[in-house]
């Protein structure tokens, strides 16, 4: 049953919420526009906020709604990362999409909500602080997955064998954020309009 469930997470992450969006609004594939990134920000560059809302949304659910079924399902903890891994490979690695997706951080938020409801709320509370600061997306999202295996080791029972998982997730968003690391040391990251 576990693998069926990872399985139909990958898949369900494999939805590429951006691409979809842009599909129902007539705008240009987010893969080839702005940052070339399919994810909420790119969203909100080339088609505004009704369509980068959507995403962010659509994004967040396919975090949420695996977990809630392996919830329902009374997974362990454990299986339940692992879960959020597959997930966020999906959004990451779309095979639907030539497996070329988005950096993960809404998918990740979704999952954080569904295992914790607490972990999720601070890694939305500091991306919404350092915004709301300093105007730079990525740098939000940088920070708040720094933050977040230390918040999910304290509020998860300790179970240092998620939080591994959990911290998986975390280096690879470093990953899937290289490109806009290089920016910031260089000072070139677009700011939050």
């Amino acid at each position: 049953m576990l693998h069926i469930l990872i399985i139909a997470s990958y898949l369900i992450g494999s939805l590429s919420s951006a691409i979809i969006v842009c599909k129902a609004f007539n705008l240009p594939d987010p893969r080839t526009r702005g940052s070339n990134n399919p994810g909420a920000t790119n969203i909100l560059r080339i088609g505004g906020k009704k369509a980068a809302i959507i995403t962010l949304f659509g994004d967040c659910a396919k975090g949420l709604i695996p977990i809630l079924i392996a919830q329902v399902m009374n997974a362990n903890l454990l299986t339940m990362t692992l879960i959020a891994l597959a997930t966020f490979l999906g959004h990451v690695y779309p095979i639907f999409f030539g497996f070329k997706g988005g950096k993960g951080v809404a998918t990740f938020l979704g999952s954080l909500f569904a295992l914790n409801y607490l972990v999720g709320l601070s890694f939305a509370l500091i991306w919404l602080f350092v915004a709301k600061v300093l105007k730079i997306s990525s740098l939000s999202a940088l920070a708040s997955t720094l933050l977040t295996p230390g918040i999910f080791y304290f509020l998860s029972a300790k179970d240092i064998n998620a939080t591994y998982i959990i911290s998986l997730i975390c280096i690879w968003i470093f990953y899937t954020h290289r490109s806009n690391i290089k920016k910031l040391l260089n000072n070139q990251e677009n700011k939050i309009n």
